[in-house]
């Protein structure tokens, strides 16, 4: 058998299974690498106030013992999700820095008030200036892409390709701006950006609200397959076949919320859908 390649998310918990640290391991393990896990922070749901989030964060002290651990044991690639501070956004900069980490995927995880309120933009600045020039691929929303690019909402794919243009111009080997369904195109559209040209990924649009971890199993399934040694263009690919067919067989979870279904590729690959 070939050697199993170990990939590391820095990133929250998601207590309800769907999304964060979570998908992130559903998603590796689907993927065939072998996932190990630095907690940055806790995240609940309060089912007496209609799955309020409530967010504990992890002390810099404990997410630098947790990667201590990782290192030791060497990792082929890393992903970052939901950091929650500057001073997380300047240890996972060093920790890749100073160990020369490969395959570096930054999911710019954003909480915001609104549809263009950031809650913490210092944080969001931190994102930009320190840890997208990081980056492999940077792998932003349309709401992280704007806040990153600093410019208006995108509404088209114009407007992604300008936001990739400039994220791009800010350090990231690649930029792939996940559009999904939210631009008014018949299909699901995301946006590669290389410096020298552009690259549009394109499936099937689901029509379902049941989308919760998307974006954190997108993401993962492109650092899974660049780990594994893959292109970038062909882990995209890849990734986004995995992230159609999860969001195609997403579920109900609750009243609340419905996650995508991470081993639905597997299973309608071996014809058990």
């Amino acid at each position: 058998m070939k050697p199993i390649m170990k990939v590391l998310t820095l990133a929250g918990s998601d207590s309800s299974g769907g999304a964060g640290i979570q998908a992130d391991l559903k998603t590796f393990q689907e993927r065939g690498v072998y996932g190990v896990t630095a907690l940055t922070t806790i995240v609940t749901m309060d089912p007496n106030d209609n799955w309020a989030h409530r967010v504990f964060p992890v002390a810099l002290s404990t997410i630098e013992e947790q990667l201590k651990t990782i290192l030791s044991i060497g990792i082929q690639g890393m992903k970052t999700g939901m950091l929650g501070s500057i001073d997380i956004i300047e240890l996972a900069a060093r920790t890749i820095e100073k160990h020369d980490i490969p395959n570096i995927v930054v999911d710019p995880v954003m909480v915001c008030k609104g549809a263009d309120e950031a809650l913490h933009p210092e944080t969001n600045d931190a994102l930009r200036d320190i840890l997208v020039p990081k980056a492999t691929v940077v792998t932003p929303n349309l709401f992280e892409a704007a806040q990153l690019a600093g410019t208006a909402p995108i509404r088209s794919l114009d407007d992604m390709k300008q936001a990739a243009a400039i994220i791009q111009e800010q350090g990231a080997r690649y930029v792939l701006v996940k559009g999904g369904s939210k631009i008014g195109l018949p299909t699901s559209i995301d946006l590669l950006y290389d410096g020298k040209g552009f690259e549009v990924f394109e499936a099937d649009l689901i029509d379902t609200t049941y989308t919760h971890g998307a974006g954190c199993t997108y993401s993962a399934a492109v650092a899974a397959e660049l780990a594994k040694g893959h292109s970038v263009i062909d882990s995209i690919h890849t990734a986004k076949r995995f992230i159609t067919e999860a969001i195609r067989h997403s579920f109900r979870l609750n009243q609340y919320v419905g996650p995508v279904r991470h081993n639905a590729l597997r299973l309608v690959e071996h014809g058990e859908e």
